[in-house]
């Protein structure tokens, strides 16, 4: 009896453990979880926003300026800087029902009514390699899903990531340049000409009135050789001769 009760209870133990290590295989291997853990490794951080559908995923960590997608769970992710983003359709049976660019106004979702086809929620990047990313969020058969949206809850789940979009170029856009403010024109400085030269002023003549008289001729009372001499008739200095 004793040798049965311990039996039963190692198998009750077992058992346990059994069950407990499954539920922790199948937590850990959630697919939100799995692809929540593949953006914390390839972003560095966790991420401040996450939608998550079908084995694909997007991620975007505002601290870094990073955005993430995911394949396959998790298994393959591909690295985006946020300025990367050009913008983000929804796609409802291949009709583009609401999106949001880079540099032009949201188109707003006009029509809710889900259609017989999936939902899809397109993200565009500058990249050339690999320019979108598609995240269906419903598709055909997915209603038999557990925990699955019904497509008026994906296309309404789709608007809110077409607005977060927009808020996250805005966000992401680099201001613009503004113009610096015109500078005042300088006063205009008049140059002042430059005086001429002076020339010196010219010599002017002297008026003939200034000009000294030539020096008198002396008359020499001495008679030339061969030459008669002459008698000054007003002098009287002397009495003639003649007339004596």
């Amino acid at each position: 009896m004793d040798e049965t009760a311990r039996l039963l209870l190692w198998l009750a133990l077992a058992g346990t453990a059994v069950t407990f290590a499954g539920s922790a295989a199948i937590w850990f291997m959630d697919e939100d979880r799995r692809i929540r853990r593949a953006f914390r490794n390839v972003l560095k951080l966790p991420a401040d926003a996450v939608l998550i559908a079908n084995g694909r995923g997007v991620g975007f960590n505002f601290a870094r300026s990073l955005a993430a997608v995911a394949w396959d769970q998790g298994a393959w992710c591909l690295v985006y800087r946020i300025d990367e983003l050009v913008g983000a359709e929804l796609i409802v049976d291949g009709e583009v029902r609401a999106r949001a660019y880079r540099g032009e106004g949201r188109r707003a979702l006009e029509r809710t009514t889900p259609g017989s086809g999936q939902v899809t929620l397109r993200f565009v990047f500058d990249d050339a390699r690999y320019p979108d990313f598609e995240v269906t969020l419903w598709a055909p058969g997915d209603e038999a899903k557990r925990n699955a949206p019904s497509p008026a809850e994906a296309i309404q789940e789709a608007n809110r990531w077409i607005a977060r979009v927009e808020a996250i170029l805005r966000r992401a856009s680099p201001p613009r340049p503004t113009a610096p403010p015109t500078p005042a024109p300088p006063p205009q400085m008049v140059a002042r000409p430059e005086p001429a030269p002076r020339s010196p002023p010219p010599e002017t003549e002297a008026p003939p009135w200034d000009e000294s008289p030539p020096p008198a001729r002396t008359r020499s009372s001495a008679p030339r050789r061969g030459e008669p001499r002459t008698r000054d008739l007003f002098e009287d200095d002397e009495p003639d001769e003649a007339f004596s």
